[in-house]
């Protein structure tokens, strides 16, 4: 979008008491569903960090890089789940299908408190990758569906830092049910967590079932009067424009989501921005403190310290995702920030390992969950540059993107921050000054490429017709969807 028209429509605020009500009740049942689910999520996914260095390593007999090696199970199932689940919110209304999913990554977390051996934890992992592989991509998808671009950055981030408040309440949450219940029916603290973990999800599932929205042109919710859900849908125009269900998966609509620059611009802008949360996502400010080099941490202090990793990455997603509506969509700007981010953290790592500079370290580590901020801006810049287009292939190039940075990530992790690589893991300083490197220039060029194809369409005056829809057909043949 043209810079012109983009603070045009970022001034444009609600003047119709009607839309902002409507918007305050979308964002109450779907930020609170969206972001209890993410929470949990998150909070599941990083608990299996936060028992490793709570005794779980030492009682399942973990050796070398079998931690990276579960990590890795479940990023393989959770690419697999990426596009299916997407591309099932266009079968299954998203208040059955979400919560579903849900109740079965809680059930599995349960089972994991069962395990014995480092091997078990993998089987369990696979499928609940497969599972949470439908809450980061399909709520993007909804946000995209219900939100103007005005509203959709900070919306986004919102999302984004619910997940972020999930790990960093890992950490405390663990210190204390190890403190509390550490030996109660003969069971360690870790293996509670994951007990306490999937309980407290259920209930949300519950809360999704029953009150979540669907999207503008499909919800039945009973909050919405008809004007409402009219409004909803008019405001979106062609984002939420009832669209036929195809009943095959036409190989016309693969080739042109194949053929479109949005699918490689932004597929390729979030593999790489997705390493680029390498510190962060890999937890090594624990795996450090683990096997620091200067001292011995408590079973508190290694829950505790990394904490302040994902609230530094909270506050940076809110500031950048707010920051960049008021200007009107300007989501390249984090891209060179955090190439920036990169760069220089990188570098004060390698630079302490002479010793004696552990504050270096911690410095280094808590600026690097400045990064975060990409998830939410990134997606909702994808959303942005896809509002002429139809909602499965916005479904389809959002999976993608998540789908391809968990397809580099599933062996990057282990080339280059595996938990044998601690404390210093020089070969990925190294790979992460190069990403950012490459993330700088990447942002760069598809600022270029999306400004230009903004200019086109607005030139050709289409909204949502002709070029945009060019190649994508329903298996009827001839109908676009």
């Amino acid at each position: 979008m043209g810079s012109k028209s983009r603070l045009r429509e970022c001034s444009s605020l609600h003047t119709s008491p009607d839309e902002r009500r409507l918007v305050q009740k979308i964002d109450f049942f779907i930020l609170t569903f969206c972001c209890l689910s993410y929470f949990f999520n998150y909070l599941d996914r990083m608990n299996l960090a936060n028992a490793y260095v709570s005794g779980m390593k030492e009682e399942l007999g973990f050796k070398g890089d079998q931690l990276n090696q579960i990590n890795t199970v479940f990023t393989v199932g959770y690419i697999i789940g990426q596009i299916p689940s997407n591309l099932s919110l266009h079968y299954i209304r998203p208040r059955y299908f979400f919560p579903a999913m849900m109740v079965i990554w809680a059930s599995l977390t349960m089972i994991t408190a069962a395990t014995h051996s480092p091997r078990s934890i993998m089987a369990i992992r696979f499928f609940q990758g497969i599972a949470e592989s439908t809450t980061f991509v399909g709520t993007h998808y909804i946000l995209g569906s219900w939100y103007t671009p005005r509203e959709l950055g900070k919306r986004s981030g919102i999302f984004t830092a619910s997940g972020l408040a999930g790990t960093m309440v890992g950490g405390f949450m663990q210190t204390g049910i190890h403190s509390a219940l550490d030996g109660h029916s003969g069971l360690s603290g870790w293996r509670w967590l994951f007990i306490i973990d999937g309980l407290i999800t259920l209930p949300i599932a519950l809360y999704g079932f029953l009150l979540f929205p669907d999207t503008p042109s499909t919800t039945t919710a009973f909050y919405l009067t008809p004007p409402e859900r009219a409004l909803a849908v008019a405001r979106m125009s062609v984002t939420s424009a009832p669209h036929p269900k195809p009943k095959v998966f036409p190989w016309s609509f693969a080739r042109a989501v194949l053929a479109s620059w949005e699918w490689w611009g932004f597929v390729t802008l979030w593999i790489i921005a997705a390493e680029t949360e390498s510190f962060s996502s890999n937890t090594l400010l624990s795996l450090y403190l683990k096997s620091s080099p200067t001292r011995k941490y408590s079973v508190s202090e290694l829950n505790d310290y990394p904490t302040g990793v994902p609230a530094v990455g909270i506050v940076s997603t809110l500031f950048w995702a707010t920051l960049t509506d008021f200007l009107g969509g300007r989501r390249d700007l984090v891209g060179y920030f955090i190439g920036v981010t990169g760069i220089a953290t990188s570098a004060m790592i390698l630079a302490a390992r002479g010793g004696g500079r552990e504050g270096m370290v911690f410095a280094a580590y808590y600026w690097a969950g400045a990064v975060y901020a990409c998830q939410a801006v990134f997606f909702a810049w994808a959303n942005d540059a896809m509002r002429r287009r139809e909602p499965v292939f916005r479904g389809v190039v959002l999976a993608g993107m998540n789908l391809g940075s968990n397809a580099v990530n599933a062996w990057w992790s282990i080339l280059f921050y595996g938990a044998s690589m601690a404390p210093w893991f020089e070969r990925g300083m190294y790979a992460m000054i190069a990403t950012s490197a490459a993330l700088v220039f990447w942002t760069g060029g598809l600022t270029y490429v999306a400004a230009r194809n903004e200019k086109r369409m607005e030139v050709l005056g289409q909204d949502g017709a002709g070029s945009s829809r060019e190649g994508v057909e329903s298996p009827k043949g001839g109908e676009r969807v």
